[in-house]
């Protein structure tokens, strides 16, 4: 079919888009936060007859995110925070307040001063800056008129560093204090870029970005990274004998692809898989990202309220790209490889039925008894791939839209994580603290494996009525060759229905910053993989209540 498609649209906006930050000791701005607690002294500088009575009469009590706009100039918002700004995500959520409140203004400006003494000065300016540009992002590529005025320029207002002595000792605090958050500053735009890359391709209609759309915007921008992209189409992947890939697209007119990326540190040699590797003591991370570009469940079709969003599908796929365009400018010290599994799941004549029998790359059987439980079977050979690369990873984490079941079992708001091995899920867990990227650790419960064997194959694709998230998981934990690995589920996660602080409408980007983090922090597990992960690790998640078997499992 011919579809009109405008040759020059740009899938990814967000990438020709500059927001400049300046670090200042003192600012001029037409529009100014004021951080305001909900007891104790208001902050200096407010207009004359503003005080707490004043502000009440006004509905204004302080409690976290609330604001109110101070006519004037400068023109002041208020933005509650309720018992004080004390961590980096309540700054990050105070200012994606403020810049909402300000969405007229293409300018602003935010005093961290007082009301962040809490934070390290690099850290305050980093995640001002991520809350502001997140705040403002809105997917307009295809509007005619947008309505949203883009953010042109952040201002972060340093105040004078105290120092006893002398002028010169306080010149140098200063100098000290601004150099530390220009640092920050610059760490903020290069995460909220990734963010805001991961959040364009997921909010691109399916049709403008294909599989083959993905691969040619991962090979014209990864270069510009410092990344090194194969992309393997459909004659190659039959080659690898990628049979999970390769089921799920039978149905599909637009062809699949494989993408492959490379991100090695400067001092560390050849990339890993290149004879020698990146070096013996360069630690060497592979991620695996689900991509299906559209989810119709195939011939296992979704009902039409559920295909609602089902663009999102590969914001897995689109979290490791994006995450991956970060490490050279964030100096990541370890090796990364990635495999991004893409293809749209559609039904047709040629589709995979109910009852047939995949061979996984490596020669695993999988009998599909749900043509929509597809993610895990592309991400099956995604991760067979990734340990048989020359030099192994010293662990895989993927990421994938997987399950319906831990949406139910976890609401909107955290994503499951997954492992076999404790130190990878630690790591996970603090690049999510880092981020305020929730995340949960479900038990990796083998207890359940039972319920993925197969009458006429070596495994089923599905398992039963409950444990959905869990049973997806020892799916993929079969084909990692018990090297450490970590799984984050992030279908509750991939898109918000509203606006919230800086999380916008539409694809949220989850996980592209979280891996970023992750990848930057990487160390090589040390610790024996322990296959049978206790059963109690992160707690319970409750009951997931009488949702069939086939939606709970549904990808």
């Amino acid at each position: 079919m011919t579809v009109a498609i405008d040759p020059d649209f740009n899938p990814v906006p967000s990438l020709s888009r500059e927001v400049t930050v300046t670090v200042a000791n003192s600012a001029e701005p037409a529009v100014l936060a004021v951080f305001v607690p909900a007891e104790g002294e208001l902050p200096d500088g407010l207009p004359d007859g503003i005080d707490r009575d004043a502000l009440a009469a006004a509905g204004f009590t302080g409690k976290a995110g609330q604001t109110l706009l101070l006519p004037g100039a400068p023109l002041r918002v208020l933005v509650g925070t309720a018992a004080g700004i004390r961590t980096a995500a309540e700054l990050r959520d105070a200012v994606a307040a403020f810049t909402r409140a300000a969405r007229e203004s293409a300018e602003l400006a935010v005093e961290l001063g007082d009301a962040t003494a809490a934070l390290d000065p690099a850290l305050a300016a980093q995640v001002a800056t991520e809350g502001a540009i997140l705040a403002r992002y809105r997917y307009d590529a295809l509007l005619g008129e947008p309505k949203t005025v883009p953010l042109e320029r952040l201002t972060l207002v340093v105040g004078g560093a105290a120092a006893a002595g002398s002028d010169d000792a306080a010149d140098a605090a200063e100098a000290d204090l601004a150099e530390a958050a220009e640092l920050g500053a610059e760490r903020g735009l290069i995460l909220a870029r990734t963010a805001a890359l991961a959040r364009d391709l997921g909010n691109t209609p399916p049709r403008h970005l294909t599989a083959a759309k993905f691969a040619e915007i991962a090979e014209r921008t990864g270069p510009d990274y410092g990344l090194e992209v194969e992309v393997f189409g459909r004659e190659q992947l039959a080659e690898l004998d990628l049979g999970g890939l390769l089921g799920v697209n039978a149905g599909s007119t637009d062809e699949p692809r494989m993408i492959k990326l490379r991100y090695t540190p400067a001092d560390a040699g050849s990339a890993p898989g290149d004879g020698d590797g990146a070096g013996a003591g360069t630690p060497h991370l592979a991620l695996v990202g689900k991509g299906i570009t559209f989810d119709s469940g195939g011939i296992s079709l979704k009902p039409a309220g559920s295909m609602q969003g089902m663009k999102f599908d590969m914001m897995g796929a689109a979290a490791v790209f994006a995450a991956m365009t970060a490490l050279r400018e964030l100096g990541a010290t370890a090796a990364v490889t990635g495999w991004l599994m893409c293809t749209d799941n559609m039904p047709s004549g040629s589709s995979t039925k109910v009852g047939d029998v995949l061979t996984i790359r490596g020669g695993t059987t999988v009998e599909v008894k749900n043509t929509d439980a597809e993610g895990r079977l592309v991400m099956a050979d995604g991760l067979v791939l990734a340990t048989e690369e020359e030099r192994r990873p010293d662990a895989i984490v993927d990421i994938a839209t997987l399950t319906g079941n831990a949406m139910a079992a976890l609401g909107l708001g955290t994503a499951a994580v997954l492992a076999n091995h404790d130190e990878v899920a630690t790591q996970l867990q603090q690049a999510a603290d880092a981020t305020d990227e929730r995340i949960w650790r479900l038990p990796l419960d083998h207890r359940y494996r039972e319920q993925l064997k197969s009458d006429v194959a070596d495994l089923s694709n599905i398992g039963g009525q409950y444990a959905g998230a869990i049973t997806a998981a020892l799916f993929l934990n079969e084909f990692v060759d018990g090297l450490p690995w970590g799984h984050l589920d992030i279908a509750p996660t991939m898109q918000s229905e509203r606006d919230e602080l800086w999380r916008s409408t539409g694809a949220t980007g989850f996980g592209a910053r979280l891996l970023a983090e992750f990848a930057l922090d990487f160390t090589a597990p040390v610790a024996e993989a322990n296959g049978d992960a206790d059963a109690d690790a992160g707690g319970s998640a409750g009951a997931v209540g009488d949702t069939a078997g086939d939606t709970a499992d549904a990808e």
